[in-house]
């Protein structure tokens, strides 16, 4: 749009500026009081007679190349203040906020004339601010998963633009709810209604605002938010074209023909529109391992499996090897040709199992696979009024505790097992405290069926419960075949808010699972085995006849105990926050980032460590004192940054291939076809001129030249 002049400066300034070629003229027009001089020279008597006669007021200007080089540096100061252009957009309104998206995508290398797609957009975004006239302001807002303000409202465009070349890209996802939220919560820093008359009044009023969005659109649609006094724009960045093959997943497990053994798998995802061949490199500790080569299907995924054998712990890498047909033979997005994984040593859980003597959970944990799932000691219930273990229980020595037939006063800090036998105080009672004759964990009932187990008259107890479903989906409950378990009695569970219930009976839920700040409660309401008042053994249940019988407590050791490598190896995203835990009572945690930079943290009020900077890729070292404890892999491995390609409309009525629009709420926003347009502004050309003419005014001045 042709808009020549930009008015850069309020009336009353202009007022000002336009005083001073008046004033310079002015200058040349007043006479010079000198005082009369005798000169025996007839030539300098001339001069003297010349020169008051010039500056007598009012008489007829004399050409003067001084004077009219200073007129001439006002005008071309005046001009450029007019910020004379052409071809640029022209903002129409007060208020403008700048959404900038700053995501792993917006790292893509496509766009023509600009090293990333975030750099084009800082372009673009400096190209607007330059067009700002007086009285508008604008703010400045970044965004990938989470928004951070750049720049807050101001009229300052030196700010601005100081402020936008602060935004550094990110290897995080894309929410772009919550960049909106904030532009709307400091766009409308006061919006409250009160009612009067039974209407809605607004007690601050609504400033309405222009949104520019600058993203490459991989987000997905913003529901439930109301633009309201918000009106968007969206300008895409980048192209349609743009092919990228990317790292989607890194892990390792344990081989299953050969249990001993380690392997590490990766997944390699084609987002081009051919069929492409890469080699993937494992590295350990910066070591080359091992190399394959992957066929990858156009628009889909292929894996490679390393074997590791023996391994020491160690960081993992693998890395992409290929060449695509592009001028730079690379794809578009080079972040994600690079995964990490961490190897850690085997860890067993410690694991503590209280029991008066139970022969088939002796039996279950006997196996091989139990030993490296976890250490594991045996205690009688006794041993619940000891020193010893309320001073392990309430330092997190153990990671898992089973309670067979007996419950401890007060929860431990650890995950819990409860067979036949409901935790202390009234969570799981409905809110109802329990009796007082169970505060040592030992039944003085003396019977074996879980009947003397309802330590409260109001718990409740059935006797021969068909089990008529489970939750198969649950890491506990995993390959466990229930269908043919046959039960004497259990008592009825009454889980607390947030549990799962893991099996479900015909008089209602007879085993579940809950959370307790950082902890996991399993919670059995039937026992395996009983005792009699004279001492004699009775069985409760068929389940340890079956195979589920054993694979039933394998997961729960995997899943609560934590003694897996594979649940010590997870990778996380970039940005979320890593649960760390230490044996025994350590006050502090030190982990080590990919940069070498060491970050403190302490035990939480929650009995875990939080990390939260994981704003790196790569593998983060967790040290107690001067020792590797575990190690954390953090990775991209998202499939919506990784495919970069621009979405194409799908209006079949549009002219050209245009992108597609995003969906905020309930309004479609279209893409702006082409890019916002920066204006071809000629200040500084002008203002060099300025500078030109100075300088000559200045070589005359000095020279005494006068024409």
């Amino acid at each position: 749009m042709f808009d020549f002049f930009r008015n850069t400066l309020p009336p009353w300034q202009w007022a000002l500026l336009a005083l001073v070629p008046p004033a310079i003229i002015a200058l040349y027009f007043l006479k010079l009081k000198r005082q009369p001089l005798e000169v025996p020279s007839t030539y300098l008597w001339k001069r003297s007679i010349e020169d008051l006669h010039v500056n007598s007021l009012w008489q007829r200007l004399r050409q003067n190349l001084l004077m009219f080089l200073q007129l001439l540096l006002i005008a071309l100061a005046m001009f450029a203040l007019l910020r004379p252009g052409w071809e640029g957009t022209k903002l129409n309104g007060d208020r403008f906020i700048f959404l900038v998206d700053n995501s792993a995508s917006m790292s893509a290398n496509d766009v023509e004339g600009a090293q990333s797609r975030l750099e084009e957009s800082k372009k673009l975004v400096g190209g607007l601010i330059d067009q700002m006239d007086a009285g508008m302001t604008a703010m400045i807002i970044s965004f990938a998963d989470t928004p951070q303000v750049v720049q807050e409202f101001t009229d300052n465009r030196r700010l601005l633009r100081e402020r936008l070349a602060t935004i550094e890209p990110t290897v995080r996802g894309t929410d772009l709810h919550g960049a909106l939220d904030l532009a709307d919560g400091l766009a409308n820093p006061g919006r409250t209604r009160i009612q009067e008359g039974g209407a809605d009044i607004d007690v601050v009023e609504a400033q309405p605002a222009t949104i520019y969005i600058f993203s490459d659109g991989r987000f997905e649609d913003v529901k439930g938010f109301s633009l309201g006094n918000l009106k968007p724009v969206y300008v895409p960045i980048g192209s349609f074209e743009a092919r990228n093959l990317a790292i989607t997943g890194f892990s390792t497990r344990r081989s299953e023909a050969r249990p001993e053994e380690r392997q590490a798998f990766v997944q390699v995802t084609n987002y081009t529109e051919s069929p492409q061949s890469a080699v993937v490199e494992v590295l350990l500790d910066g070591n080359f391992l091992d190399a394959k080569q992957v066929e990858v299907p156009a628009g889909e995924s292929s894996g490679a499996v390393f074997p590791l054998a023996d391994a020491p712990a160690g960081k993992l890498t693998a890395r992409l090897k290929y060449e695509l047909d592009t001028p730079t033979k690379r794809d578009a997005l080079e972040q994600d040709d690079t995964g990490y994984a961490a190897l850690n040593d085997a860890k067993p859980g410690r694991v503590l199992v209280v029991t008066p003597g139970n022969v088939a959970l002796e039996v279950a944990f006997a196996t091989e696979r139990s030993g490296k799932l976890g250490a594991i000691q045996f205690k009688t219930p006794d041993v619940l009024t000891t020193d010893e273990y309320k001073r392990d229980a309430d330092g997190s020595v153990f990671d898992l505790i089973i309670y067979d037939q007996c419950a401890p006063a007060t929860m431990p800090r650890a995950n819990t097992l409860f067979v036949g036998r409901l935790p202390p105080g009234p969570v799981w009672r409905g809110g109802r405290e329990e009796a007082s004759g169970q505060k040592d964990g030992n039944d003085e009932k003396g019977s074996n069926t879980a009947a003397s187990a309802a330590n409260n008259a109001a718990d409740e107890v059935t006797t021969v419960p068909q089990i008529i479903d489970w939750d198969r989906a649950h890491p506990v409950l995993s390959s466990v075949e229930l269908a043919n378990v046959a039960l004497v009695d259990s008592l009825v569970l009454d889980p607390p808010p947030g549990a799962t219930v893991l099996i479900d009976s015909t008089a209602g839920p007879i085993a579940a699972i809950a959370p307790r700040d950082a902890y996991q409660d399993v919670v059995l309401g039937f026992e395996i085995f009983g005792q009699n008042k004279d001492g004699t053994r009775n069985v409760n249940t068929n389940w340890p006849t079956k195979l589920s019988f054993p694979t039933f407590w394998l997961n729960a050791l995997e899943y609560l105990a934590g003694g897996t490598e594979e649940s010590q190896t997870a990778s996380v995203r970039p940005g979320r926050a890593v649960e760390l835990r230490a044996a025994g009572n350590v006050p502090e945690l030190t982990v080590v980032d990919p940069a070498g930079k060491t970050h403190t943290i302490r035990r939480s009020a929650e009995d875990v460590f939080q990390f939260h900077d994981t704003h790196q890729l790569g593998v983060y070292d967790v040290r107690q004192r001067d020792a590797v404890t575990e190690r954390f892999a953090v990775n991209l491995f998202d499939r919506d940054e990784s495919d970069v390609r621009v979405r194409p409309s799908q209006d079949p009525d549009a002219p050209v291939t245009q992108a597609a629009d995003i969906h905020i709420g309930h309004v479609d926003v279209k893409a702006q076809v082409g890019r916002a347009p920066t204006r071809k502004e000629v200040w500084k050309a002008i203002l060099a001129c300025a500078l030109a003419v100075l300088v000559f005014e200045w070589y005359i001045y000095n020279r005494r030249v006068y024409l």
